[in-house]
């Protein structure tokens, strides 16, 4: 349930991580340098709200968030954060991915050793898919992509959470 009551308690709760998470995310990609982008699946629009100044972010989300659209034909970056684990289908990426320079996602990825059934991830219901380093990296090699950087910046707070830039 999406609703306005809903979004306004959500800004309230996480407005602090939000911040923090989203500064995390603008460190990790500011050597790419990227002055337009695309945030897929912007929630609640903590990204484009750190935007670091000069930076234009169009914000795109299923739900009923408050959000831009998609205004422009290319972006130099292509952001997925935590999307990819809860899209049915990703073929609704590829006009973008054709179309863009970058990609930046995070999403949950099972550490060695964890029991995907115990896992803090598994939701089934919600994320519809547990990718692996392989599995994404054969997906973005359909559109040309290779990946350039990975790490776990955001960890803490969120633990098992990589985050990846594809060039």
């Amino acid at each position: 349930k999406y609703d306005v009551q809903d979004y306004n308690g959500m800004l309230r709760r996480y407005a602090k991580t939000g911040e923090y998470i989203a500064r995390v995310r603008w460190d990790f990609i500011a050597e790419y340098n990227p002055r337009l982008l695309l945030d897929y699946g912007s929630g609640l629009g903590f990204f484009a709200a750190w935007a670091p100044e000069g930076i234009c972010v169009d914000t795109y989300d299923i739900g009923t968030f408050v959000t831009t659209g998609i205004k422009h034909e290319k972006y130099d970056m292509f952001c997925l954060w935590d999307v990819l684990e809860h899209l049915s289908d990703f073929s609704c990426l590829g006009e973008h991915l054709v179309t863009t320079d970058y990609v930046a996602l995070t999403l949950p990825m099972l550490p060695p050793g964890k029991e995907l059934l115990t896992w803090k991830h598994f939701k089934p219901g919600e994320h519809l898919h547990y990718l692996t380093n392989q599995t994404l990296d054969s997906i973005f090699k359909i559109y040309g992509f290779k990946r350039v950087k990975c790490g776990i910046p955001e960890c803490p707070p969120r633990e098992d959470i990589v985050s990846i830039v594809y060039r």
